[in-house]
């Protein structure tokens, strides 16, 4: 049987026991809970606006990830004996496509963003936090975290309209520009 590049991937993945932080941004984030205190912070800080766009970004993709996974049947990873997969107190057996953790997490963050940049470097380690998570605790595959990214984010953006304004397009813009390396080819 072929090895798929999503098993490839995972396999290169600690079977350990995470850390604390990585369960806690697994378990906190269930749900979307992780954002409202987040939120919270930013609201505090004097962002109240992008805490706003930002949670109802998360509220707008968090159903949506959960309509595609009724649609798209797909086995999650099979580690279920693994001491990373055993560190969460949950065992998820729904749709692994697409990660629903990760959906909500790149709404919250790229509406962030989109509102306020100094808020969005805040929430993005967070973001990427969270998703790592999903695949270091083995409950989810690489392409079903990068999916509810892309998802999240893509909901974020036409809720901000893009493609409307000048100044959202420009954003976009900046936005790609600093994601870009990030999925350049390295090798």
């Amino acid at each position: 049987m072929a090895v798929t590049e999503d098993e490839e991937l995972e396999s290169e993945l600690p079977t350990g026991r995470p850390s604390r932080i990585v369960i806690a941004a697994s378990v906190t984030a269930r749900g979307g809970a992780l954002w409202v205190p987040v939120a919270g912070l930013l609201a505090v800080a004097g962002k109240g606006t992008a805490a706003k766009k930002g949670l109802l970004a998360a509220a707008v993709a968090m159903p949506i990830g959960h309509l595609i996974s009724v649609v798209v049947h797909r086995r999650r990873p099979q580690a279920a004996n693994l001491p990373a997969r055993q560190a969460l107190p949950e065992h998820p057996d729904s749709s692994s496509f697409p990660s629903k953790h990760a959906v909500t997490a790149a709404a919250f963050g790229t509406a962030t963003a989109l509102e306020d940049r100094e808020a969005g470097v805040f929430v993005a380690p967070l973001v990427l936090l969270v998703a790592y998570s999903r695949l270091r605790t083995r409950v989810h595959w690489p392409s079903d975290v990068l999916g509810g990214l892309v998802i999240g984010a893509l909901v974020a953006l036409a809720q901000a309209g893009i493609g409307r304004s000048a100044k959202a397009r420009a954003t976009a813009c900046r936005l790609a520009a600093m994601v870009r390396p990030v999925f350049s080819d390295h090798s």
